[in-house]
């Protein structure tokens, strides 16, 4: 996380204070630095070195408007699950021609607004969706352009609901009846067969398994166009890890405890690791990254409301909630949490709970953490990905407000919801 450090014991975000902005906005509030956002997205799309490809951000990651539109000024394409997504994307900025459209379910009201708008290519999950798109396509007098997603059964060794390309999941088609699907895709009058999809996962830590998958998909465009089909692009997913741990270091934190499993490789290892094999198919490459762009760019910064001491456990209450960043309770996630001003207080072993109505509201569990008390500001940190974007109105708590960092500006990108506008 460049761009959040302590300075005099003090947390940054760039050159601003994050007590300071917190003074003006209150808590909880999400975080952005612009400058890490941008940074981020060059280091994975830099490692390409003019190879013909595009860098589709992932908008399931974090879908905030002003933070598209940035990755739209630095050329970034996008990658949708959903029409709210695609209409996201396009309200931002991309260029259709940029556009896909995943997903296992997509429904047909969503493949007609996805046509209607020329997105570049259907990240296609099964047969059954082949032949749905070419009958909506053909009353809609135009060709689709699509990808078929391959499951290749790779073990991404990640978290299991974040598992994606091994054959007990529900997403792609088999590897081993991919020529014969493709095959079936080619002969549909309103299909355009233009790509092989993969994805195996999320925050995904070893190089290896990207490469098996890109053995495998470099062999099926071989075998496919000896049958014939041309391969035009390869979409190679996303999924890169990012570090957790240790994210910000300074003397009067605790240093976590990590090993090399904890530890994420460059951004632009994930790229180089794989693109020598890539480029022996001659396509055009498109790849997804979401976490990886905009996980550290994000912080959540929570004010304590109580402690508590019941004699077994002590007890760090706040204000957020699991409704505000749910990883930890979904997939049991780690986030390092920092308070915003160091001192030489002692360290002491906690829960950080939130007010939520659930056992499962935690964001930490037996946490080694400088002693905090009422009134302290703390920050939960790397949360850009996958936290307001899996937020909730549970216990009818409002959404929280989104500002961005740009140097020492500071700019609202998302009002805070009062509890007046719930509905």
């Amino acid at each position: 996380m460049t761009h959040f450090q302590f300075k005099e014991n003090q947390l940054y975000c760039e050159d601003t204070s994050v007590t300071e902005i917190v003074e003006e906005f209150g808590t909880p509030l999400y975080l952005y630095s612009r400058q890490q956002l941008i940074d981020n997205f060059r280091s994975i799309d830099r490692a390409f070195a003019g190879v013909d490809h595009t860098t589709c951000y992932a908008l399931k990651a974090n879908s905030n408007l002003e933070l598209l539109k940035l990755l739209v000024s630095e050329g970034a394409g996008a990658d949708a699950v959903s029409a709210g997504e695609i209409h996201l994307a396009l309200k931002a900025g991309f260029h259709p021609s940029k556009i896909t459209f995943a997903g296992v379910g997509k429904q047909d009201s969503e493949i007609e607004y996805a046509l209607k708008h020329g997105i570049f290519s259907f990240n296609v999950e099964s047969t059954e969706e082949l032949a749905v798109i070419n009958e909506i396509a053909g009353r809609m007098n135009t060709k689709a352009r699509i990808a078929l997603r391959i499951n290749p059964d790779i073990d991404a060794s990640t978290h299991p609901y974040i598992s994606t390309g091994l054959k007990t999941n529900k997403f792609g088609i088999d590897i081993a009846i991919a020529v014969n699907t493709f095959k079936y895709a080619h002969a549909l009058p309103n299909l355009h067969v233009d790509g092989i999809h993969t994805h195996i996962g999320s925050q995904i830590l070893k190089l290896d398994p990207f490469v098996q998958t890109a053995e495998k998909v470099v062999d099926l465009v071989t075998e496919l166009r000896k049958t014939g089909i041309t391969i035009q692009h390869i979409d190679f997913g996303g999924g890169y890890g990012v570090t957790y741990k240790n994210a910000v270091k300074h003397p009067m934190l605790p240093v976590e405890e990590a090993t090399e499993a904890d530890e994420a490789p460059l951004n632009n290892a994930f790229i180089a690791s794989v693109l020598p094999i890539l480029k022996q198919a001659g396509c055009k490459i498109v790849i997804e990254p979401g976490r990886s762009i905009v996980a550290n760019t994000g912080i959540l910064i929570t004010k304590v409301l109580y402690r508590k001491d019941n004699g077994v456990k002590k007890f760090v209450i706040v204000d957020a909630g699991m409704n505000d960043l749910i990883r930890p309770s979904l997939y049991q996630a780690y986030h390092q949490i920092v308070p915003l001003t160091l001192n030489d207080s002692i360290l002491e072993n906690v829960d950080v709970v939130g007010p939520v109505c659930e056992t499962g509201d935690f964001f930490a569990r037996e946490r080694t953490l400088p002693f905090v008390q009422r009134g302290d500001l703390i920050a939960i940190l790397t949360a850009g990905a996958y936290g307001f974007a899996f937020s909730s109105h549970y216990n009818a708590r409002p959404a929280l407000a989104e500002v961005l960092v740009n140097g020492d500006k500071v700019r609202v990108i998302r009002e805070r919801e009062t509890i007046e506008e719930l509905r």
